[in-house]
Protein backbone atom coordinates (compact mmCIF):
# COMPACT_ATOMS: atom_id res chain seq x y z
CA UNK A 1 0.00 0.00 0.00
CA UNK A 2 1.55 3.49 -0.82
CA UNK A 3 1.49 5.94 1.87
CA UNK A 4 2.15 9.77 2.42
CA UNK A 5 1.93 10.42 5.50
CA UNK A 6 1.60 13.90 6.81
CA UNK A 7 4.04 16.09 8.48
CA UNK A 8 2.06 15.91 11.73
CA UNK A 9 2.90 12.23 12.08
CA UNK A 10 5.48 11.25 9.71
CA UNK A 11 8.71 11.70 11.35
CA UNK A 12 7.70 10.08 15.08
CA UNK A 13 8.48 6.83 15.74
CA UNK A 14 4.57 6.22 15.82
CA UNK A 15 4.84 7.38 12.31
CA UNK A 16 7.47 5.43 11.50
CA UNK A 17 5.88 2.34 13.07
CA UNK A 18 2.15 2.86 11.57
CA UNK A 19 3.95 3.63 8.08
CA UNK A 20 5.57 0.62 7.63
CA UNK A 21 2.66 -1.21 8.91
CA UNK A 22 0.93 0.70 5.66
CA UNK A 23 3.00 -0.82 3.74
CA UNK A 24 2.60 -3.89 4.51
CA UNK A 25 -0.81 -4.50 3.59
CA UNK A 26 -1.90 -5.47 -0.11
CA UNK A 27 -5.68 -4.90 0.28
CA UNK A 28 -5.99 -8.79 -0.14
CA UNK A 29 -9.45 -8.74 2.36
CA UNK A 30 -9.04 -12.33 3.40
CA UNK A 31 -8.48 -10.18 6.93
CA UNK A 32 -13.04 -10.12 6.05
CA UNK A 33 -13.53 -13.63 6.69
CA UNK A 34 -12.51 -14.02 9.93
CA UNK A 35 -13.07 -10.67 11.33
CA UNK A 36 -16.37 -10.86 14.13
CA UNK A 37 -17.46 -7.40 13.54
CA UNK A 38 -17.67 -7.71 9.66
CA UNK A 39 -19.36 -11.14 10.26
CA UNK A 40 -22.11 -9.44 11.78
CA UNK A 41 -22.50 -6.14 9.89
CA UNK A 42 -21.75 -7.09 6.50
CA UNK A 43 -19.84 -3.23 6.53
CA UNK A 44 -16.67 -2.74 4.40
CA UNK A 45 -15.67 -0.01 7.10
CA UNK A 46 -16.47 -2.54 10.41
CA UNK A 47 -13.99 -5.26 8.74
CA UNK A 48 -10.03 -4.78 9.08
CA UNK A 49 -9.01 -3.63 5.69
CA UNK A 50 -11.87 -1.01 6.09
CA UNK A 51 -10.57 0.23 8.93
CA UNK A 52 -6.69 0.44 7.66
CA UNK A 53 -8.25 2.40 4.94
CA UNK A 54 -9.79 4.84 7.27
CA UNK A 55 -6.73 5.14 9.41
CA UNK A 56 -4.50 5.75 6.71
CA UNK A 57 -6.86 8.64 5.77
CA UNK A 58 -6.28 10.08 9.35
CA UNK A 59 -2.58 9.66 9.20
CA UNK A 60 -2.17 11.19 5.89
CA UNK A 61 -4.28 14.13 6.71
CA UNK A 62 -7.26 13.64 6.83
CA UNK A 63 -9.75 15.19 9.22
CA UNK A 64 -11.02 12.19 11.61
CA UNK A 65 -14.86 12.19 12.11
CA UNK A 66 -16.98 10.72 14.52
CA UNK A 67 -18.12 8.07 11.64
CA UNK A 68 -14.26 7.73 12.10
CA UNK A 69 -14.16 7.06 15.59
CA UNK A 70 -17.26 4.63 15.53
CA UNK A 71 -15.64 2.09 13.25
CA UNK A 72 -12.73 1.87 15.06
CA UNK A 73 -14.28 1.65 17.95
CA UNK A 74 -16.33 -1.48 16.92
CA UNK A 75 -13.39 -3.32 16.39
CA UNK A 76 -12.71 -5.83 19.08
CA UNK A 77 -8.66 -5.80 18.63
CA UNK A 78 -9.08 -9.79 18.43
CA UNK A 79 -6.13 -9.30 16.42
CA UNK A 80 -8.01 -12.48 14.33
CA UNK A 81 -6.99 -10.83 11.18
CA UNK A 82 -3.33 -11.00 11.99
CA UNK A 83 -3.35 -14.60 12.46
CA UNK A 84 -5.36 -14.78 9.13
CA UNK A 85 -3.22 -12.30 7.38
CA UNK A 86 -0.90 -13.87 4.40
CA UNK A 87 1.20 -10.35 4.55
CA UNK A 88 1.94 -10.20 8.56
CA UNK A 89 0.54 -6.80 8.55
CA UNK A 90 0.61 -6.07 12.22
CA UNK A 91 -2.98 -4.67 12.35
CA UNK A 92 -3.36 -4.91 16.46
CA UNK A 93 -0.39 -2.03 16.77
CA UNK A 94 -1.93 0.37 14.08
CA UNK A 95 -4.92 0.38 15.35
CA UNK A 96 -3.73 1.50 19.02
CA UNK A 97 -1.87 4.44 17.02
CA UNK A 98 -4.86 4.94 14.92
CA UNK A 99 -7.10 5.11 17.87
CA UNK A 100 -4.99 7.71 19.57
CA UNK A 101 -4.67 9.75 16.97
CA UNK A 102 -8.19 9.77 16.15
CA UNK A 103 -9.47 10.60 19.73
CA UNK A 104 -6.98 13.40 19.91
CA UNK A 105 -8.93 14.92 16.91
CA UNK A 106 -12.45 14.06 18.52
CA UNK A 107 -12.80 14.52 21.72
CA UNK A 108 -15.26 11.98 23.58
CA UNK A 109 -18.36 13.80 24.77
CA UNK A 110 -21.43 13.48 27.27
CA UNK A 111 -22.32 9.99 28.56
CA UNK A 112 -19.77 8.22 26.24
CA UNK A 113 -16.84 10.15 28.03
CA UNK A 114 -18.25 9.38 31.25
CA UNK A 115 -17.93 5.62 31.10
CA UNK A 116 -14.76 5.65 29.30
CA UNK A 117 -13.14 7.71 32.34
CA UNK A 118 -14.86 5.83 34.88
CA UNK A 119 -13.33 2.41 33.17
CA UNK A 120 -9.98 3.58 33.48
CA UNK A 121 -9.78 5.04 36.49
CA UNK A 122 -11.81 2.48 38.45
CA UNK A 123 -10.95 -1.11 37.18
CA UNK A 124 -7.10 -0.63 36.91
CA UNK A 125 -7.44 0.36 41.12
CA UNK A 126 -7.76 -2.89 42.98
CA UNK A 127 -8.27 -0.77 46.35
CA UNK A 128 -11.08 1.07 44.66
CA UNK A 129 -12.29 -1.61 42.67
CA UNK A 130 -12.23 -4.58 44.98
CA UNK A 131 -14.31 -3.29 47.22
CA UNK A 132 -16.92 -1.91 45.09
CA UNK A 133 -17.11 -5.68 43.84
CA UNK A 134 -17.99 -7.33 47.04
CA UNK A 135 -20.72 -4.51 47.50
CA UNK A 136 -21.81 -5.66 43.87
CA UNK A 137 -21.97 -9.30 44.81
CA UNK A 138 -23.95 -8.74 48.05
CA UNK A 139 -26.20 -6.60 46.09
CA UNK A 140 -26.18 -9.27 43.15
CA UNK A 141 -29.40 -10.42 43.74
CA UNK A 142 -31.60 -7.12 43.24
CA UNK A 143 -29.07 -5.80 40.70
CA UNK A 144 -30.38 -5.57 36.95
CA UNK A 145 -29.52 -8.09 34.07
CA UNK A 146 -27.10 -6.09 32.99
CA UNK A 147 -24.91 -5.14 35.95
CA UNK A 148 -25.18 -9.24 36.96
CA UNK A 149 -23.54 -9.95 33.70
CA UNK A 150 -20.52 -7.66 34.94
CA UNK A 151 -20.69 -9.05 38.59
CA UNK A 152 -19.70 -13.03 39.03
CA UNK A 153 -21.28 -14.75 42.13
CA UNK A 154 -18.34 -14.86 44.52
CA UNK A 155 -15.82 -17.94 45.14
CA UNK A 156 -13.67 -18.42 47.49
CA UNK A 157 -9.87 -18.71 46.94
CA UNK A 158 -9.13 -21.21 49.10
CA UNK A 159 -5.27 -21.54 50.84
CA UNK A 160 -2.25 -20.16 49.68
CA UNK A 161 0.62 -22.15 49.76
CA UNK A 162 3.04 -21.66 52.53
CA UNK A 163 5.92 -23.94 51.37
CA UNK A 164 8.89 -22.34 50.34
CA UNK A 165 11.00 -23.64 47.34
CA UNK A 166 14.41 -22.69 45.48
CA UNK A 167 12.84 -22.32 42.24
CA UNK A 168 10.92 -19.25 42.27
CA UNK A 169 8.59 -17.50 40.27
CA UNK A 170 6.64 -14.01 39.72
CA UNK A 171 3.32 -13.96 39.32
CA UNK A 172 0.93 -10.59 37.78
CA UNK A 173 -2.25 -10.59 40.25
CA UNK A 174 -3.93 -8.25 38.19
CA UNK A 175 -6.42 -5.61 38.93
CA UNK A 176 -9.91 -7.15 38.50
CA UNK A 177 -9.30 -11.08 38.67
CA UNK A 178 -8.47 -10.70 42.51
CA UNK A 179 -11.73 -10.05 43.61
CA UNK A 180 -13.73 -11.60 40.18
CA UNK A 181 -12.41 -14.92 40.48
CA UNK A 182 -9.66 -15.00 43.58
CA UNK A 183 -9.41 -18.69 43.05
CA UNK A 184 -7.56 -18.74 40.00
CA UNK A 185 -4.25 -17.12 41.29
CA UNK A 186 -4.78 -19.48 44.15
CA UNK A 187 -5.05 -22.22 42.21
CA UNK A 188 -1.58 -21.46 40.02
CA UNK A 189 0.33 -21.05 43.01
CA UNK A 190 -1.13 -24.52 44.60
CA UNK A 191 -0.12 -26.02 40.91
CA UNK A 192 3.52 -24.85 41.18
CA UNK A 193 3.67 -25.88 45.11
CA UNK A 194 3.04 -29.12 44.25
CA UNK A 195 5.37 -29.38 41.50
CA UNK A 196 8.66 -27.63 43.66
CA UNK A 197 8.38 -24.30 41.91
CA UNK A 198 6.95 -21.08 44.90
CA UNK A 199 5.44 -18.33 43.65
CA UNK A 200 5.41 -15.18 44.41
CA UNK A 201 4.21 -11.40 43.78
CA UNK A 202 5.15 -8.07 44.59
CA UNK A 203 3.07 -6.22 46.24
CA UNK A 204 3.64 -2.79 43.86
CA UNK A 205 2.38 -4.11 41.21
CA UNK A 206 -0.61 -3.46 39.89
CA UNK A 207 -3.12 -3.34 36.30
CA UNK A 208 -0.78 -4.50 33.33
CA UNK A 209 -1.72 -0.93 31.08
CA UNK A 210 -4.12 -2.92 29.22
CA UNK A 211 -6.85 -1.18 30.24
CA UNK A 212 -5.65 2.12 29.70
CA UNK A 213 -4.18 1.15 26.57
CA UNK A 214 -6.35 0.11 24.78
CA UNK A 215 -8.63 3.05 25.98
CA UNK A 216 -6.54 5.41 24.26
CA UNK A 217 -4.72 6.53 27.29
CA UNK A 218 -1.11 5.72 26.15
CA UNK A 219 0.74 7.74 28.41
CA UNK A 220 -0.91 6.44 31.97
CA UNK A 221 -0.72 3.00 30.55
CA UNK A 222 2.80 3.80 30.53
CA UNK A 223 2.64 4.93 33.72
CA UNK A 224 1.35 1.52 34.97
CA UNK A 225 4.44 -0.81 33.09
CA UNK A 226 6.99 1.61 34.40
CA UNK A 227 5.22 1.02 38.20
CA UNK A 228 5.61 -2.73 37.34
CA UNK A 229 8.78 -2.69 35.94
CA UNK A 230 10.09 -1.54 39.26
CA UNK A 231 8.24 -3.59 41.82
CA UNK A 232 9.15 -6.80 39.24
CA UNK A 233 13.11 -5.63 39.08
CA UNK A 234 14.09 -6.80 42.58
CA UNK A 235 12.66 -10.04 41.91
CA UNK A 236 14.21 -10.38 38.39
CA UNK A 237 18.22 -9.17 39.93
CA UNK A 238 17.50 -11.98 42.79
CA UNK A 239 17.39 -14.47 39.65
CA UNK A 240 13.15 -15.30 39.74
CA UNK A 241 12.83 -17.37 36.39
CA UNK A 242 10.16 -15.95 34.66
CA UNK A 243 6.64 -13.85 35.25
CA UNK A 244 3.96 -16.12 34.55
CA UNK A 245 0.66 -14.65 33.41
CA UNK A 246 -2.50 -16.58 33.94
CA UNK A 247 -4.52 -13.61 32.61
CA UNK A 248 -3.77 -14.12 28.22
CA UNK A 249 -4.70 -10.87 27.81
CA UNK A 250 -2.44 -9.16 30.91
CA UNK A 251 0.25 -11.48 29.33
CA UNK A 252 -0.64 -10.18 25.66
CA UNK A 253 0.17 -6.48 27.37
CA UNK A 254 3.42 -7.26 29.28
CA UNK A 255 5.27 -8.80 26.15
CA UNK A 256 4.31 -5.64 24.52
CA UNK A 257 6.24 -3.65 27.61
CA UNK A 258 10.08 -4.25 25.52
CA UNK A 259 8.15 -2.41 22.15
CA UNK A 260 5.79 0.26 24.09
CA UNK A 261 8.83 1.72 26.01
CA UNK A 262 11.32 1.43 23.65
CA UNK A 263 11.88 5.24 23.64
CA UNK A 264 12.14 5.87 26.84
CA UNK A 265 15.61 5.49 27.93
CA UNK A 266 15.17 4.87 31.51
CA UNK A 267 13.23 1.70 30.80
CA UNK A 268 13.34 0.15 27.50
CA UNK A 269 16.38 -2.44 28.64
CA UNK A 270 14.40 -3.21 31.45
CA UNK A 271 11.27 -3.42 29.97
CA UNK A 272 12.74 -5.78 27.37
CA UNK A 273 13.83 -7.68 30.00
CA UNK A 274 10.46 -8.01 31.52
CA UNK A 275 9.06 -9.04 27.88
CA UNK A 276 11.44 -11.65 27.76
CA UNK A 277 10.35 -13.17 31.16
CA UNK A 278 6.83 -13.41 30.46
CA UNK A 279 5.12 -16.28 30.02
CA UNK A 280 1.84 -17.79 29.77
CA UNK A 281 0.85 -20.81 32.39
CA UNK A 282 0.83 -22.67 29.23
CA UNK A 283 4.21 -22.19 27.62
CA UNK A 284 5.73 -22.91 31.33
CA UNK A 285 3.09 -26.03 32.62
CA UNK A 286 3.81 -28.63 29.21
CA UNK A 287 7.55 -28.41 30.92
CA UNK A 288 6.33 -30.26 34.01
CA UNK A 289 3.96 -32.48 32.20
CA UNK A 290 5.69 -35.84 32.71
CA UNK A 291 5.41 -34.75 36.77
CA UNK A 292 2.11 -33.86 36.41
CA UNK A 293 1.20 -36.87 34.58
CA UNK A 294 2.65 -38.57 37.88
CA UNK A 295 0.93 -36.81 40.44
CA UNK A 296 -2.40 -36.71 38.67
CA UNK A 297 -2.32 -41.01 38.59
CA UNK A 298 -5.21 -42.20 36.41
CA UNK A 299 -5.38 -38.78 34.66
CA UNK A 300 -8.76 -36.14 35.16
CA UNK A 301 -11.94 -38.25 33.66
CA UNK A 302 -13.61 -34.78 32.36
CA UNK A 303 -14.63 -33.91 29.23
CA UNK A 304 -14.43 -30.05 28.55
CA UNK A 305 -15.14 -27.10 26.15
CA UNK A 306 -11.70 -25.28 25.37
CA UNK A 307 -12.33 -21.41 24.96
CA UNK A 308 -8.92 -20.16 23.39
CA UNK A 309 -9.33 -16.44 24.15
CA UNK A 310 -7.85 -14.21 21.58
CA UNK A 311 -5.20 -12.79 23.61
CA UNK A 312 -3.65 -16.33 23.58
CA UNK A 313 -3.99 -17.39 20.14
CA UNK A 314 -4.17 -14.50 18.20
CA UNK A 315 -2.36 -11.46 20.50
CA UNK A 316 0.47 -14.29 21.49
CA UNK A 317 0.13 -16.52 18.80
CA UNK A 318 0.37 -20.00 21.44
CA UNK A 319 -2.18 -22.38 19.86
CA UNK A 320 -2.41 -25.92 21.20
CA UNK A 321 -0.18 -26.27 23.91
CA UNK A 322 -3.46 -26.28 26.65
CA UNK A 323 -5.10 -28.52 24.73
CA UNK A 324 -1.97 -30.43 24.30
CA UNK A 325 -1.46 -30.61 28.58
CA UNK A 326 -4.64 -31.31 28.98
CA UNK A 327 -5.59 -34.24 26.77
CA UNK A 328 -2.05 -35.41 27.96
CA UNK A 329 -3.29 -35.88 31.36
CA UNK A 330 -6.54 -37.72 30.41
CA UNK A 331 -9.03 -34.67 29.99
CA UNK A 332 -11.35 -35.32 26.30
CA UNK A 333 -10.79 -31.88 25.18
CA UNK A 334 -13.49 -29.87 22.44
CA UNK A 335 -13.31 -27.41 20.65
CA UNK A 336 -16.51 -25.82 18.98
CA UNK A 337 -16.10 -25.14 15.45
CA UNK A 338 -15.58 -20.92 15.73
CA UNK A 339 -12.84 -21.32 18.14
CA UNK A 340 -10.79 -19.29 16.68
CA UNK A 341 -13.27 -16.43 16.82
CA UNK A 342 -13.68 -13.81 19.43
CA UNK A 343 -16.48 -14.67 22.49
CA UNK A 344 -17.09 -10.42 22.58
CA UNK A 345 -15.87 -9.67 26.04
CA UNK A 346 -12.59 -8.12 24.47
CA UNK A 347 -11.89 -5.94 27.57
CA UNK A 348 -14.25 -3.28 28.34
CA UNK A 349 -15.88 -3.74 24.44
CA UNK A 350 -18.97 -5.46 26.10
CA UNK A 351 -19.60 -2.50 28.70
CA UNK A 352 -18.74 0.12 25.67
CA UNK A 353 -21.02 -2.33 22.67
CA UNK A 354 -23.08 -4.39 24.79
CA UNK A 355 -25.17 -5.47 21.61
CA UNK A 356 -22.26 -6.68 19.33
CA UNK A 357 -20.86 -7.93 22.55
CA UNK A 358 -23.68 -10.39 23.65
CA UNK A 359 -24.66 -11.54 20.17
CA UNK A 360 -21.00 -12.56 19.99
CA UNK A 361 -21.10 -14.42 23.53
CA UNK A 362 -24.55 -15.93 22.89
CA UNK A 363 -23.15 -17.31 19.35
CA UNK A 364 -19.84 -18.61 21.13
CA UNK A 365 -22.13 -20.18 23.88
CA UNK A 366 -24.46 -22.35 20.96
CA UNK A 367 -21.09 -23.18 19.72
CA UNK A 368 -19.87 -24.56 22.92
CA UNK A 369 -22.99 -26.32 23.92
CA UNK A 370 -23.09 -28.12 20.89
CA UNK A 371 -19.78 -29.75 21.87
CA UNK A 372 -21.54 -31.40 24.81
CA UNK A 373 -19.01 -30.64 27.25
CA UNK A 374 -20.13 -30.67 30.97
CA UNK A 375 -18.07 -28.01 31.85
CA UNK A 376 -15.69 -24.64 29.75
CA UNK A 377 -12.34 -23.43 30.08
CA UNK A 378 -10.82 -20.62 29.18
CA UNK A 379 -7.62 -18.74 29.78
CA UNK A 380 -8.70 -15.07 30.49
CA UNK A 381 -10.78 -13.49 33.58
CA UNK A 382 -12.76 -11.39 30.73
CA UNK A 383 -14.02 -14.33 28.25
CA UNK A 384 -14.89 -16.38 31.79
CA UNK A 385 -17.01 -13.84 33.29
CA UNK A 386 -18.34 -12.70 29.72
CA UNK A 387 -19.48 -16.66 28.79
CA UNK A 388 -20.45 -17.57 32.43
CA UNK A 389 -22.91 -14.62 32.36
CA UNK A 390 -24.99 -15.93 29.48
CA UNK A 391 -24.70 -20.01 30.47
CA UNK A 392 -25.45 -22.29 33.24
CA UNK A 393 -22.67 -24.63 32.59
CA UNK A 394 -19.59 -24.16 34.27
CA UNK A 395 -16.84 -21.84 32.80
CA UNK A 396 -13.50 -21.70 34.62
CA UNK A 397 -9.79 -21.75 34.48
CA UNK A 398 -8.10 -24.21 33.00
CA UNK A 399 -5.59 -24.31 36.00
CA UNK A 400 -8.22 -24.80 38.43
CA UNK A 401 -9.34 -28.03 36.68
CA UNK A 402 -5.94 -29.00 37.20
CA UNK A 403 -5.69 -28.09 40.84
CA UNK A 404 -8.88 -29.23 41.54
CA UNK A 405 -7.42 -32.63 40.75
CA UNK A 406 -4.63 -32.58 42.46
CA UNK A 407 -6.14 -31.86 45.82
CA UNK A 408 -9.02 -34.72 45.37
CA UNK A 409 -5.92 -36.65 44.44
CA UNK A 410 -3.62 -35.53 47.58
CA UNK A 411 -6.80 -36.23 49.76
CA UNK A 412 -7.18 -39.51 48.55
CA UNK A 413 -3.44 -40.41 49.29
CA UNK A 414 -3.95 -39.11 52.81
Amino acid sequence: MQTNLADFIKDTPEGQEADAILRACVHCGFCTATCPTYQLLGDELDGPRGRIYLMKQVLEGKPATRKTQLHLDRCLTCRNCETTCPSGVQYGRLVDIGRKIVEDQVPREGADRMKRNALKEALPRRWLFSPAMKAGQMLRPFLPRGLQNKVPAPRPAGAWPRRSHARKMLMLEGCVQPSMSPNINAATARVFDALGVQIVTAARAGCCGAIRHHLNDHEEARDDMRRNIDAWWPYVEAGAEAIVMNASGCGAMVKEYGHLLAQDAAYAEKARRISELCRDLSELLPDFEAELKGKLGDGIDAAVAWHPPCTLQHGQKIRGKVEGLLRAVGVDVRLCHDSHLCCGSAGTYSVLHPDLSYTLRDRKLSNLKDTGAEKIVSANIGCITHLQSGSDTPVEHWIELIDDALMKRAAARA
